[in-house]
């Protein structure tokens, strides 16, 4: 039985590849992230069967970030999708825009606080101010639930933190950078097990290579779901 605490992110080419390796998964998965790379490889092609045709709930990872008026018009426009989650970066004038284009549809909006890839030393390259990166993430969190964030997604080690915070009652978090026990870190820096990630307040974790990858992609999900519920 699928649980959709577990996120698959199909990170492969293209949507053949997403949808052959949707069929192995079978009913064992219930939610599937699309992102960027899968864009220009008829990403929302795959996001509206999967959603339309075999009722999975999907999340599309596009990260936004543009002028409010752009944004609230992207956003408008991918909303017809009757998609569930969408992500665009943590700037408040970002969400505020975004929660307007999706006004009227269920679409959650999920504000990304820093992404699970980045280190202090990749901050400092990019000029972004000083500061310990669980303390930026929580006060980047807090900016966007004030501004209408539906959710954030953030590193499972800060999950905790973001839960904590007064304004995050009844906001989802949902972490990528999750890798079970044993599994190779990949490009991610701030990780932690699945369990970990939900007992410290997650309520979705995003979960690809380490299923992807796996020679039975489906068992490798399925020791995902036992780990959650054990």
């Amino acid at each position: 039985m699928s649980d959709d605490r577990l996120i698959v992110a199909l990170d492969v080419p293209n949507a053949l590849a997403g949808f052959e390796l949707a069929e192995k998964l079978g009913d064992a998965v219930s939610f599937y992230k699309i992102g960027l790379g899968m864009l220009t490889g008829g990403g929302l092609a795959l996001a509206d069967e999967l959603k339309r045709e075999h009722g999975k709930r999907i999340f599309l990872d596009m990260k936004l970030f543009d002028i409010g008026a752009t944004i609230e018009a992207a956003v408008r426009g991918l909303a017809q999708y009757d998609l569930d989650f969408l992500t665009v970066h943590g700037d408040p004038h970002v969400v505020r825009a975004a929660k307007e284009g999706a006004s009227g549809k269920p679409l959650k909006i999920l504000a990304v606080t820093i992404l699970t890839s980045l280190d202090r030393a990749d901050l400092d390259a990019g000029l972004i101010r000083a500061g310990d990166i669980p303390d930026l993430v929580a006060e980047r969190a807090g900016r966007a639930f004030d501004a209408g964030a539906d959710g954030v997604i953030a590193s499972p080690q800060e999950a905790a933190m973001i839960r904590a915070l007064p304004n995050a009652a009844g906001k989802l978090i949902v972490t990528p950078g999750v890798r079970p026990v044993g599994a190779a870190l990949g490009d991610q820096k701030r990780v932690a097990t699945p369990a970990q990630a939900i007992a410290d307040g997650a309520d979705h974790i995003v979960v690809g290579r380490p299923i992807w990858a796996a020679q039975d992609p489906r068992a490798a999900a399925a020791a995902i779901l036992d780990e959650l519920r054990g």
